[in-house]
Formats: structure tokens, sequence, C-alpha cells
């Protein structure tokens, strides 16, 4: 099953594809925007371009799970995910996945990170047959989290990653949290 070309009531969400790397590089590029992401920078050109491969890859790993890139009126405001599990403490991959979002600041707090997390949740529950979507941030993350609780996902834990056990970054000795919701926790929502 390939990534289908999906909508809300005001984004379109298209598959990512190689022509959108202009809009990754752009979103990646604001500093605001990768503040709780990676090493809490603005990325490169260069390394926009080596996550977006990676990024491409995930459509590969599991047939209908991917990344896609969110339009409203035309207009590029972000992409969204849903990839399988990488890590062993997330648990199998088969089943579940993880939830992703990243919006371009001027879009923030116009309600499309959870918009499009919902139409997500709704493919992954009803068409790819999941039983879990997972999404992580870390602790002081809050607009992040409101995200995911807005979208009916519940706290499940908190936890270190390795990468910022010696962190320079705001609010990493605070740790990561995790949030879940589960087919039948959607279906009764």
């Amino acid at each position: 099953m390939a990534q289908p070309q999906l909508s809300s009531a005001r984004i379109t969400l298209l598959p990512l594809s190689d022509e959108h790397l202009p809009w990754e590089t752009e979103l990646d590029s604001d500093p605001e925007v990768m503040r709780y992401i990676g090493q809490g920078r603005a990325r490169s050109a260069e390394e926009v371009a080596e996550y977006h491969r990676k990024r491409l890859a995930v459509a590969d790993r599991v047939p209908g799970l991917g990344f896609w890139v969110g339009l409203v009126d035309g207009q590029f405001v972000g992409w969204w995910i849903l990839e399988p599990p990488e890590r062993p403490d997330q648990g199998p991959v088969h089943g579940q996945a993880e939830l992703g979002y990243r919006l371009l600041r001027r879009y923030w707090r116009q309600g499309l990170a959870s918009e499009g997390g919902r139409a997500l949740l709704g493919y992954g529950f009803d068409h790819c047959g999941l039983d879990r979507i997972f999404a992580e941030t870390m602790a002081v993350n809050t607009g992040s989290r409101a995200v995911m609780e807005s979208i009916g996902m519940r706290y499940v834990r908190g936890f270190q990653l390795a990468e910022f056990e010696y962190s320079t970054m705001h609010g990493a000795e605070h740790g990561e949290v995790e949030y879940a919701i589960t087919r039948e926790e959607w279906r009764s929502s």
C-alpha cells in the first residue's frame, strides 16, 4: 500500500517527495522550530538534504507509513509523519507507529498540528490497521504536549534518551515524554 494523499478540513497532506526539499529546508533552518529537536539548533541545507533522504526511506520500511507535507490553500505549513518504531524501548514495529509533526512558526497556534495529527490517527487506525500510535517530545515542550492531549493521546511515560545525557539543550535534563492512543480509545472518542 502506497502512501495516499490525505485531507482534513483545512489541510491537504501529500506524500513527501524530492520536490518538497526546499520546504523542508525552510522549516528546519528556523532555530525556534528546531528548539526541541535534534541538537536544538537550525540545520544547514546539507543536513536537511541528508534528513530528507532518511525521511523518504521511511515509506519503504512499512507500506502506507511515511512523511506527508501539509498545504493550506496551496501554501506549505509543515509536515506530519507516521513512522514505525526505531528504538527497542518503543516496542514492536508491527501494529504501531510514531506520530510526529513540525510546522513553520507562522502557522503555530492555529490548530493545524492537531488537525493534521487527527487525520493521520484516523488513517493509521482505519486504513493501516495499527493498534497503537504514540508520540514523543521533550518534557519541556508544552506546545507539542498540548497537541498530543488535544487529539486524545494520554501520557504514558517519562524517559531519558542517551543522546540528551550531556546535552546543552534547554530542558534536556527533564528528559522526554511519550503519549499514546490505541485504536479502541480512538474509536470511542
